[in-house]
């Protein structure tokens, strides 16, 4: 048996020795840089020789990017725009008018891109510098547009009338004042009793001194859901003088009603069909506006006339071109009995900026009722000259009266003191001048029409006083349905002239 001895000291010496050298070896190859490397440092020039060095991480942008300053498309239209209004705000339209409707014209088609610029613009866009300036050079264009009684110190007084207008609403407007409430009566007693219109009836007047507050007070005991407008309050008198201008508040009532779609008539207008059948007229749906035509007379017998429009007129529409008036010289175009207008439409709506500014007063003073009767062609002469879609009914006022001397076999004269007007059928719908046969002779005696004649020959009474007649062949009696509403509608005009005293001396 081998018996190994312990080692004697000096060995245990040297194994201890050799196994500390193999720790110290593998200690420094398990730390060497290749296996733990170091960050990177400054360089030792820019290192701080006092203090012991630190890593520092690369430096990474922070700063938000600059916002591009430069303008938007819109606002660089907008400058335009703002730079434009000024230069007309600086030129405002003065007198003499007779020249300047063109001008005033021009002006509106303007105001109405800036409108419809501003109704676009995107919501990040700040609109407020231009609507500021669309508004005052609306007002600068339309004076009488400001200091409204309801809100004397607005800045947006465009932008009040458009929001004063009920959307989907439509109205049946009547202008009067105590000089014509008894033929209101009568035409608000057949459209509610006769032939039940739906449409809200609201009566026009230029304060308490037009039609008193007793009378109002009479009209609403006796009509039922009547509303009222009193025009001095929603617009400033000073350069209107409504109350002495007798046609001229109907532009006015056109525009402050309420009422998106607005059927404006003359208090002595008579209704033999329901009056709403006329916003289904194809020429209203499609433009908005439409008008009716007064007789064909006297041609080439005004030239003055003539004259004037032609030098304001630059460039017709199709609808004017289609104008016999326009177009072969004869004397009258319009008769505002009755207006249909749709407010809704931006160009109509401005349209009747210019209609309203034609009978302001030293407007019509010095030209429109000077050279043209009353507010009559003011109507279509605004919509034409603010490029504003419109359309007259297909003919020019027609015969509603009574059979007189025979011409032939196939022509036939009808005779009357009132004009006629018919739909797309060539139906009566209504007529002007009240259901007395003449109101400026008799004002008890009633007529009851059984004719009407469409595109005959007029032969003009030589004063209120006598009859005119139309000489044609297409004459047609009033069918049955429309001699009972006339029928019904004078029984009731005489009931109403009953009780609210109207011929009591």
């Amino acid at each position: 048996m081998v018996v190994i001895g312990m080692p004697s000291s000096r060995m245990a010496t040297a194994l201890l020795f050799a196994c500390l050298l193999l720790m110290f070896l593998y200690s420094t190859y398990i730390f060497a840089p290749s296996y733990h490397p170091t960050l990177p440092t400054r360089p030792p020039s820019a290192q701080s020789p006092t203090h012991p060095t630190h890593v520092v991480p690369t430096p990474q942008h922070t700063e938000k990017p600059k916002a591009d300053d430069s303008p938007t498309p819109w606002q660089k239209k907008a400058d335009a725009i703002i730079s434009e209004a000024k230069s007309l705000i600086a030129d405002p339209i003065q007198p003499p008018y007779k020249s300047k409707f063109y001008e005033l014209g021009q002006r509106t088609k303007k105001a109405r891109e800036w409108v419809k610029f501003l109704d676009n613009a995107p919501k990040s866009e700040n609109t407020r510098p231009l609507l500021e300036t669309v508004e005052s050079a609306i007002a600068s264009f339309f004076p009488f547009i400001q200091h409204s009684p309801k809100n004397p110190d607005s800045k947006t007084p465009f932008s009040d009338l458009r929001s004063s207008i009920v959307p989907g609403s439509r109205g049946f407007v009547i202008p009067t004042g105590k000089g014509t409430m008894r033929y209101a009566t009568h035409l608000i007693g057949a459209l509610q009793d006769i032939l039940y219109c739906n449409m809200t009836i609201q009566i026009v007047y230029a304060g308490d001194e037009d039609l008193p507050p007793e009378d109002r007070e009479k009209l609403l005991a006796r009509f039922k859901g009547l509303q009222f407008l009193d025009v001095l309050s929603v617009v400033d008198d000073k350069t209107l003088k409504l109350v002495e201008g007798g046609w001229a508040i109907k532009a006015f009532a056109a525009l402050y009603a309420p009422f998106e779609e607005v059927l404006l008539s003359d208090a002595d207008s008579v209704f033999v069909q329901v009056p709403e059948s006329l916003f289904l007229d194809p020429l209203y749906e499609q433009t908005g506006a439409l008008l009716f035509h007064d007789r064909l007379l006297w041609q080439h017998a005004f030239a003055e006339r003539h004259e004037w429009w032609r030098s304001q007129i630059h460039e017709p529409s199709a609808a004017l071109n289609k104008s016999l008036v326009w177009t072969e010289d004869y004397a009258e175009e319009g008769d505002s009995g009755v207006v249909v207008v749709d407010k809704s439409r931006l160009d109509v709506l401005m349209g009747l900026l210019h209609v309203a500014w034609q009978n302001t007063y030293d407007v019509r003073e010095e030209v429109s009722y000077k050279i043209t009767y009353g507010d009559k062609e003011t109507w279509w002469f605004g919509l034409e000259l603010s490029g504003a879609s419109y359309a007259f009914e297909k003919h020019y006022g027609s015969m509603v009266g009574w059979l007189k001397d025979k011409v032939n076999d196939s022509i036939e004269r009808i005779c009357s003191f009132v004009i006629g007007h018919v739909d797309v059928r060539d139906d009566l719908i209504w007529y002007n001048g009240g259901l007395l046969k003449n109101k400026k002779v008799d004002p008890k005696e009633f007529g009851l029409p059984t004719h009407t004649v469409v595109d005959g020959t007029w032969e003009k009474g030589g004063d209120r006083t006598q009859m005119s007649c139309m000489v044609g062949h297409n004459v047609k009696p009033l069918n049955m349905d429309m001699q009972w509403i006339l029928n019904s509608s004078i029984t009731l005009a005489q009931e109403l002239d009953q009780h609210f005293g109207f011929l009591e001396s």
